[in-house]
């Protein structure tokens, strides 16, 4: 009898070890992957932000695999208010000198982060066209304190007497400073202020008078389509001094940052965008190469993105990881 429980038992527990091994473990569940954002860029006037805008746009859906990007027209004071409140994501190309106290408030109150500058070398200033010096007619290294010297080659039609100095638009605060800064260096006894009617008619002065191989001296700002496609001198000018720029402006243009700014809930909804964010650079001359080619090309904002990723493959590959850029690359037309 003894042998026999014995056998049960031992049958008994070779059955439990069994059943215990074929036991079906249970599932380990699976983690619901966060749904994507889409994002929503401000979308200003001007060409430069847009192809900005556009070019993130095609890398995070097609690299990234977020959504498709809305994109909302507004200028500078509606966006910050969009972009505060998270209405609007990104902003890719703040001015921040010209709105520095809504920057101020908006970086200081938590709403908005600063993800670094976009371009750092925004230029504003006067200029010749470069043939002047190769061909003689003005010195290499011309300044503010010689070109009086050179008035006769920028004579003005309408008083021959003077040459004549290409301002800015009527209204725009850069006229009103160009035509102190005329005063301050005494060139207002050579050069009449002729502030030009329109962008299109001061870039286009400029344009002409460069096709015609004819002298000009005027005001511009980079990054712009005729910088882009010109090759313009900037007139030397005493270094920014910020104790003469509210007084007598006699120096060069402060410098502004342009930087790139999204609401601070993107840090948490979209990290990888924002990290891919913190490397995107260019440079002024970059972004003149993309608007000349608009300009020549009668290029949208979306095709000179295309051409920019195009083009400069090698800088933004640096941005983002090797397996994204690959299919960036791959989703390129």
């Amino acid at each position: 009898m003894r042998k026999i429980l014995a056998v049960v038992l031992a049958v008994v527990l070779c059955l439990g070890i069994a059943l215990t091994g074929c036991a079906t473990p249970e599932p380990t569940p699976t983690p619901t992957p966060t749904p994507k954002v889409t994002l929503i860029f401000l979308d200003c006037s001007w060409d430069s932000v847009q192809v900005h805008n556009r070019i993130v746009a095609f890398i995070v859906e097609h690299g990234y695999g977020y959504p498709p990007s809305e994109f909302i027209a507004a200028e500078t004071a509606a966006g910050w208010v969009g972009l505060r409140s998270g209405d609007i994501n990104i902003n890719m190309e703040s001015w921040t000198e010209n709105i520095q106290k809504v920057y101020d408030e908006a970086i200081g109150s938590g709403d908005c982060v600063d993800l670094g500058s976009n371009f750092p070398d925004s230029w504003q200033g006067w200029l010749v066209p470069t043939f002047m010096i190769e061909d003689g007619d003005l010195p290499e290294g011309i300044s503010v304190s010689g070109i009086a010297d050179y008035w006769e080659l920028f004579k003005d039609p309408e008083d021959p007497t003077k040459g004549r100095f290409i301002n800015s638009i009527p209204g725009w605060l850069c006229t009103e400073l160009n035509s102190k800064k005329l005063k301050t260096y005494g060139l207002d006894e050579y050069y009449t202020d002729f502030p030009a009617g329109s962008d299109a008619a001061l870039s286009g002065s400029m344009a002409a008078a460069y096709e015609k191989h004819e002298p000009w001296f005027g005001y511009y700002w980079s990054p712009t389509w005729v910088l882009g496609k010109f090759d313009m001198t900037p007139i030397e000018e005493p270094p920014f001094d910020a104790s003469l720029w509210g007084i007598t402006y006699g120096c060069a243009f402060p410098p502004t940052h342009v930087n790139i700014i999204v609401n601070s809930s993107l840090l948490d909804t979209a990290p990888d965008i924002v990290e891919f964010l913190r490397n995107y650079e260019t440079t002024c001359a970059q972004n003149n190469k993309v608007l000349a080619y608009m300009q020549e090309s009668k290029a949208s904002t979306g095709e000179a993105a295309i051409w920019f990723l195009k083009e400069y493959e090698s800088l933004w590959t640096s941005w983002v990881p090797s397996d994204v850029a690959s299919k960036v690359k791959a989703a390129l037309p």
